[in-house]
């Protein structure tokens, strides 16, 4: 049994104020890529993760947000956490893709059918909220706005389904915590997210001060051709929308050529 666990992107990322428990109340629209990791499970006793895939070294031994999602799963139906799960890991760590969200969700799918809960999704979401504020999202897996840390989400039918995007990392993993920390937590206004190409990413100039290379990102895909350019998340990824695969891949190519250490993958929003 297999499930696919889709790269988020962040299409703009406006915070309005710090919260007292620590987290940050944010507006924010959610897209979904082809790209993605790939989650598989068989039958056996106890619980396991295994790892396969180009990045799957990069993502460590530690306890995996796979393995807590299963634990909580199996914790709330009353099932023993049975199962031996696979991760094909192909969407960068620490990227601003939410690639361990993605996984996340990806572990809770898959074991809802494996184990066979068949849980209604409404269901599984507070499951996923308590894994972290872009899992909700990740679960649903289809184009939503996401307010409060990100978990509360409401559909919205942007119609960009099919746009041929290119993500581009420098290789560089931003950590989270500190991006949000370098905020000025100035409020510059919500997001209205039918207008979310005149919006913005909050995070890039805190995210930038970290990590200077973003800046250089962006300002090579400007040079692209690209309807679009902006920061995903946290970052250190980026992205530039365009108006023809064509255009994203020679986009890529040249990328590529002239910064050969930077990650890049040309992709298209599902």
């Amino acid at each position: 049994m297999i499930e696919a666990a889709p790269a988020k992107v962040n299409l703009a990322l406006h915070l309005r104020r710090r919260r007292d428990d620590g987290y940050h109340d944010l507006e924010t629209v959610f897209v979904f890529t082809e790209l993605g990791d790939t989650l598989r499970v068989r039958a056996e006793a106890g619980l396991s993760l295994a790892m396969s895939g180009p990045l799957a070294q990069a993502v460590g031994d530690g306890d995996n947000l796979v393995l807590r999602a299963a634990r909580a799963l199996a914790e709330a139906a009353g099932v023993p956490a049975n199962a031996a799960l696979t991760l094909d890991k192909h969407i960068p760590v620490a990227a601003g893709l939410g690639g361990g969200s993605a996984d996340a969700a990806a572990a809770l799918r898959l074991l809802n059918r494996f184990w066979k809960l068949e849980w209604p999704i409404a269901r599984l979401l507070p499951i996923a909220a308590s894994l972290g504020a872009d899992v909700p999202a990740c679960l649903v897996g289809r184009t939503v706005t996401g307010t409060g840390r990100g978990e509360v989400l409401t559909p919205v039918d942007l119609d960009i389904a099919g746009t041929p995007i290119l993500l581009v990392n420098p290789r560089v993993a931003v950590p989270t915590g500190p991006v949000f920390s370098g905020w000025d937590r100035i409020d510059r206004g919500p997001l209205d997210p039918t207008a979310w190409r005149g919006a913005r990413n909050d995070l890039a100039k805190p995210a930038i001060r970290l990590a200077p290379v973003i800046a250089e990102v962006l300002a090579a895909l400007a040079n692209t051709g690209a309807c679009l350019v902006r920061m995903s998340g946290s970052g250190a990824t980026c992205f530039a929308l365009y108006a023809s695969a064509a255009g994203r891949d020679s986009a890529a190519r040249s990328l590529s050529e002239a910064s050969p250490g930077w990650w890049t993958c040309p992709t298209s929003i599902v």
